[in-house]
């Protein structure tokens, strides 16, 4: 939104901005933010950033934890959720000294490095990312982890359990795994959905279209526009910042996490992308398999040879492996196809032009840091282009067909996506050269997501399950 300074104070005046509020985004993908009265906001910010305590963020131990921020003037947006009026500015994160120098591990800062890398390979020069956001909207949520009471309850007044509900009903209730573009009066939600999207579309964020999604209480989906990928990550925190306080606002609670009901579809966060050389995209091919170059199958090739070791980045969350079950098109099969969503890779049937050829990777979810989960993604598929990592050679397909209804033994010829974070993790720590490259990722990075993912996993690990009540109580 901005180059210079001078363009913020004028803008602050024009506005009568009286707040400026800084958004980080910390190891694990959630932002984090520190507020200046408007007249604190100097030159000299721009230059020796603010300083806070890198320990909280992930970042750094407690015993060298100083770290600043810089404040990338270019994401300056209107908050739209400040009562006082406020600028919010994203920033970028650097370690103290004589000079602030940029700190590796920044999640902004890996995927700025992922899009230099592909850069000098000379393969492309612009990555296009499209995200697809799924996430419910919930009337209640509340939770709890306590020695002697573990659960969580829901509530949602379109879900099929309150069709008999005495107070206040008028039916019109959505069943189970029925809401996929369901119209009003069943679709309550209509006029929130228009909100976020307005309220993105206000703030640079291009919308495709939202509609309701098959889950029935409250499932919805909003798809953008393709752009940048380390831009795209950046809107992608916004559009989870907008979705999450519009619903507050309204008096509701959305939620992206994998999957928050039992029996009902999960979340997930489908990455669309196509790669682009002087403008010219390189994924199209009219004589290829749908539509595709070699060049855009070898990626894909990146893709799914790498596919175990991604998910440790793109499905980071011990619910993401609740989401990556049979029946629910959701993948669990390494593969690819044309229009099958039970593939890891999907090449939608309707994009046909040279410009909209493309695919997209089904399994990642909004438990991911997108910073970190883009970037993963493009240095997979760059690695299967440098490689020349052909999918047919390589046994991934292209399966089209419903991979669910092949038989067991057809099915175990197709390596499965991992069953758990453990899993992943594993495969993550076996396989991760391909981040190196470039020093778009860092060895020590790497090392310390296994290591806090591994915590999360010991942690979990240790507190029983209500369902393991009804299993085990009486035996």
């Amino acid at each position: 939104m901005f180059t210079t300074f001078g363009q913020v104070k004028e803008y602050c005046n024009e506005k009568q901005i009286k707040m400026i509020d800084f958004k980080m985004i910390d190891l694990f993908g959630r932002w984090r933010h520190l507020t200046i009265p408007v007249d604190r906001f100097t030159e000299e910010t721009l230059i020796m950033g603010i300083g806070f305590d890198g320990s909280n963020y992930g970042f750094a131990p407690v015993e060298k934890s100083d770290m600043v921020f810089i404040p990338d003037l270019s994401t300056g947006i209107m908050d739209p959720f400040a009562k006082i009026p406020t600028l919010s500015i994203l920033g970028d994160v650097y370690v103290t000294g004589d000079t602030p120098k940029p700190f590796e591990q920044d999640p902004r800062a890996v995927a700025n490095r992922a899009e230099e890398y592909m850069k000098s390979t000379g393969i492309a020069d612009l990555m296009k990312t499209g995200p697809e956001f799924e996430f419910y909207v919930f009337d209640h949520i509340s939770y709890e982890t306590r020695p002697n009471s573990v659960g969580f309850r829901v509530d949602s007044q379109q879900a099929e359990w309150n069709s008999s509900n005495l107070d206040d009903n008028k039916g019109y209730k959505v069943p189970l795994k029925g809401g996929y573009h369901i119209t009003p009066p069943m679709d309550i939600l209509y006029d929130l959905r228009s909100e976020m999207c307005l309220l993105l579309e206000e703030r640079g964020v291009e919308v495709k279209y939202h509609h309701p999604e098959v889950g029935g209480p409250g499932q919805m989906e909003i798809e953008v526009e393709p752009g940048a990928m380390r831009e795209m990550a950046d809107k992608t925190m916004l559009i989870k910042y907008v979705v999450k306080n519009a619903a507050f606002n309204a008096g509701k609670s959305a939620t992206f996490m994998p999957k928050p009901l039992f029996g009902e579809a999960g979340n997930g966060l489908h990455v669309h992308m196509h790669l682009f050389k002087d403008g010219e995209p390189i994924f199209y091919d009219a004589d290829g398999y749908s539509g595709l170059s070699q060049t855009a199958l070898y990626f894909i090739g990146g893709l799914l040879k790498n596919a175990p070791a991604l998910c440790g980045l793109t499905n980071p969350s011990t619910n993401s492996y609740k989401r990556l079950v049979p029946g629910y098109e959701a993948p669990v099969s390494i593969c690819y196809a044309t229009a099958n969503r039970s593939a890891v890779i999907r090449i939608p049937d309707y994009a046909k032009t040279p410009d909209q050829k493309r695919f997209e990777i089904r399994n990642p979810d909004a438990t991911c840091n997108p910073y970190y989960a883009f970037a993963a993604i493009l240095m997979a598929g760059l690695d299967g282009i440098e490689n020349k990592l052909d999918p047919v050679e390589h046994g991934y397909g292209p399966y089209d067909i419903n991979l669910y209804n092949l038989p067991k033994e057809e099915q175990s010829k197709i390596k499965p996506l991992p069953k758990s974070l453990e899993e992943a993790l594993d495969a993550l720590e076996a396989d991760h050269e391909f981040l190196l490259k470039g020093n778009v990722f860092s060895k020590r990075l790497i090392e310390i997501w296994i290591e806090n993912k591994r915590k999360e996993l010991k942690e979990f690990s240790k507190i029983p399950h209500p369902a393991e009540f009804g299993l085990y109580y009486d035996l």
